[in-house]
């Protein structure tokens, strides 16, 4: 098969000035791979994203030397359209090859294969022998039995060091907030767990605790733990029907008479309790996910984790509100909307919190919690 999405061709003397002006520092090239995800994500046309190790050549008194080859190399053999620069500042090269209406493994292993070659033919065997390459596909790759691989977190490189530096800072600060205040909330509600663990054994019968599979951070799964709110031998299709047509942004009942808004949630599910309901009302359902919290499965404040069929029927778009945070107790989906918001907007909410989290954010939706609960807006 030709590769008609590459014009290879000799590099020369000219191709160094013209490499020099389009390879990009780090925080330029993770700028232009955050834009072709968005691309993709709207066009629904994959890209590839080429990576070569060059980490062999660090020490290598040659090293100025070779990097200015392959540079040269990629320089002639890409279309102007395909974007070249440091996915990782001297250890690191990333090619994204745009605008790709079919990829196969025929494709990329033949793309890999030219690429090779013609850096093969600047570079001696000893020094193409230190050079390693990858390849990513994005939207992520399908297995043969049709499900995704996960999030592949490559697509969400650390941005330029001083960011990253604060970032990760702000991180094990959140890190810190999450183990004392779920223990602190742990404490605090002791006699509630009590309480509820007593009224949920004596009025229904099967465990109190409910464990179920989610979705977390990268696509990873874990066990999710809330306190039985339904009976033992409930019927999921109710609730798959229900998260398909959340997803295509249907409501699950229609605004009753007097109400401006559909609902988006189920409020009239026979699959639960009594007592269910009154803890589903008030959210002291959720209360077992602290012991998530302290395990490093969750947080304190983040997207709410899917079940792995809803995870399956996400859009690519959908997927990056789970990409670099993890999962919440509450987030601003919790405090702004629940049930009386749609799908997509609640994906936006998350996405928002994503691009603008901070210490401060955090705090101001914890504070916005209790109300939120208090309230009982738009839970059932």
């Amino acid at each position: 098969m030709e590769f008609n999405f590459l014009k290879f061709i000799n590099s020369s003397t000219a191709g160094n000035d013209i490499c020099d002006q389009v390879f990009r520092n780090e925080p330029e090239f993770h700028q232009l791979l955050y834009i072709e995800q968005k691309r993709s994500e709207r066009s629904k046309r994959p890209f590839i994203l080429m990576l070569l190790d060059v980490t062999g050549h660090i020490d290598n008194p040659q090293n100025g030397q070779i990097l200015q080859s392959i540079k040269s190399v990629l320089s002639g053999c890409l279309r102007d359209t395909d974007m070249r620069g440091w996915y990782r500042a001297e250890s690191l090269i990333g090619i994204i090859f745009t605008e790709n209406q079919v990829l196969n493994e025929k494709v990329k292993k033949g793309l890999l294969r030219k690429i090779h070659g013609q850096l093969g033919l600047s570079l001696e065997p000893d020094d193409m022998k230190k050079i390693r390459i990858f390849l990513h596909v994005y939207p992520e790759e399908i297995d043969e039995g049709g499900k995704s691989n996960g999030l592949n977190n490559v697509f969400d490189p650390k941005s330029s060091p001083p960011k990253a530096s604060s970032r990760k800072q702000n991180d094990l600060v959140k890190r810190c907030i999450d183990l004392s205040g779920s223990a602190l909330a742990l404490m605090i509600f002791s006699p509630v767990f009590i309480a509820i663990v007593a009224a949920v054994k004596m009025t229904s019968k099967g465990p109190v605790i409910f464990r179920q599979t989610r979705v977390g951070m990268h696509g990873q799964p874990f066990t999710f733990l809330k306190f039985r709110s339904m009976y033992i031998d409930r019927d999921e299709n109710p609730h798959i029907d229900y998260i398909k047509k959340f997803i295509n942004g249907k409501p699950a009942e229609p605004g009753g008479e007097g109400e401006e808004k559909d609902v988006f949630k189920l409020t009239k599910d026979p699959r639960i309790t009594p007592v269910g309901r009154l803890i589903r009302k008030t959210s002291l359902d959720e209360l077992p996910q602290l012991i998530n919290v302290l395990k490093g499965e969750m947080s304190l404040v983040g997207p709410r984790p899917p079940l792995p069929y809803e995870f399956d029927l996400y859009d690519t778009w959908h997927k990056r509100r789970l990409r670099q945070v993890k999962p919440g107790i509450t987030g601003l989906w919790q405090v702004h909307g629940r049930s009386s918001t749609t799908f997509d907007d609640m994906v936006r909410l998350d996405l928002k919190y994503v691009a603008e989290r901070s210490l401060w954010m955090d705090i101001k939706i914890l504070l916005k919690t209790p109300t939120a609960v208090i309230s009982c807006k738009g839970a059932y």
